[in-house]
Parts: structure tokens; C-alpha cells; sequence
């Protein structure tokens, strides 16, 4: 809660909700920061997607799927640890409804076997 209070909530909000119209982009063409609650698309996401858009940052993260994406979202492996970063999303899961961190955690799996599969 410590390291998610120091380094998101400034933009995705104290208490996890985000910035308003997040699903709209500003004048600027950049999505505002989405929350990270059970209303947000967070969750929709595997632990791997989270940890890389952590660590790497929106762009980055999208230019090495081949796609040109301008995203308000930088990079924090220069800031914070591996670990650190798994804290934080860990902090962020524990806040979801026992139904989400469910289907979250089997996106995670699902992922994880189709690495397995290649």
C-alpha cells in the first residue's frame, strides 16, 4: 500500500479509481490512467501484461507488440525493483472482490500454460 501510495496514486487515484473520463482520451490524444479497482480493465489482464506495463511502460510495452501507442503510462524499472513492482501489484489484487482476483488469476494460467505449449 506504501509503495502503490508513493508511486501510482498520483495518478491512478488513493483510493485505486483512476482519473475521470479514463476511457477517453484527453487533448493531448493520451488515455487518463484507469483504475486499478473492479471497475477498471486491470484485472482483465495477466500478471505478466501487469508487470511489464509496470516495469516497461505503456509505449514500450506496445512497440514491442509492433504497435504505435502514445500512453501516459512510463516505465518504473529504473525506479522501483522487480520485486517492489510485484508488490505493488500484488497490494492492487488483493483489493479486488474474491470473483475478479478468480478470473484474473486464471488469465494468469492460461498464459502461463500457452507459454508452455510453445
Amino acid at each position: 500500500a506504501t509503495l502503490y501510495a508513493e508511486n501510482c496514486a498520483a495518478c491512478h487515484g488513493a483510493e485505486l479509481e483512476g482519473q475521470p473520463d479514463w476511457r477517453s482520451p484527453g487533448p493531448d490524444g493520451i488515455l487518463p490512467a484507469p483504475p486499478h479497482d473492479d471497475t477498471g480493465h486491470t484485472w482483465h489482464h495477466s500478471d505478466s501484461v501487469l508487470y511489464n506495463y509496470t516495469a516497461l511502460g505503456g509505449e514500450e510495452v506496445m512497440a514491442r507488440m509492433g504497435l504505435p501507442f502514445d500512453s501516459g503510462m512510463p516505465g518504473f524499472a529504473d525506479i522501483l525493483t522487480p520485486q517492489e513492482i510485484w508488490n505493488i501489484l500484488a497490494y492492487i489484487q488483493s483489493t479486488w472482490p474474491d470473483r475478479i482476483q478468480e478470473i484474473q488469476a486464471v488469465r494468469t494460467e492460461a498464459e502461463i500454460s500457452a507459454q508452455g505449449d510453445r
